[in-house]
């Protein structure tokens, strides 16, 4: 992982453009956040929490090439933000050309960089899953339960689990936990 890079905190006017963006977002409304994004000064442009409104748009629009550019740049500028990872093999999934395999590529090496995240080992299940690797499926999700479990969230977790229905086939083994 690259070394940490100091990112300062969005000054005003700047910060305003961008909160208000992300609250469109949160009502569906990507046009309006975007309409907001655009008074964002160039130098802004490049910043992650910009970079993470960005993303929130074009994922909303399921513009997935555009939204995995996004957190493409994240996961460059900002390597130890766990929500950029996420995020790119969340489109890399979903983008043309992309898929299981490609958010997988995505994602696997995240799973060094955040052993305390309960949520890169999760994704990892169900893309595992979803490829049919069950052996793989349990093990990931083995990770996450035991980050969760030192969270307190076990309980949580378990029925996180078994509404997810990329982890389907694995359903019968989390009801015994």
């Amino acid at each position: 992982m690259s070394p940490a890079i100091a990112i300062s905190p969005l000054e005003p006017p700047d910060i305003h453009f961008v909160r208000a963006a992300e609250g469109w977002v949160e009502l569906g409304l990507p046009g309006e956040a975007e309409a907001e994004l655009a008074r964002v000064t160039p130098e802004t442009r490049a910043h992650p929490q910009y970079l993470h409104v960005v993303w929130a748009v074009h994922a909303r629009r399921q513009e997935w090439s555009l939204a995995h550019a996004a957190a493409e740049t994240i996961v460059q500028i900002t390597p130890a933000d766990v929500h950029g990872w996420v995020h790119r093999a969340y489109a890399a999934r979903r983008m043309a050309g992309g898929g299981l395999h490609a958010a997988w590529d995505a994602l696997r090496p995240a799973a060094e960089l955040f052993p305390d995240e309960t949520i890169v080992p999760y994704n990892l299940a169900c893309y595992a899953c979803q490829m049919g690797n069950l052996d793989a499926a349990r093990h990931w999700l083995g990770r996450a339960k035991a980050v969760a479990g030192k969270q307190g969230g076990a309980e949580r977790f378990k029925q996180m689990a078994l509404a997810d229905p990329d982890l389907a086939p694995l359903h019968a083994s989390v009801r015994e936990w």
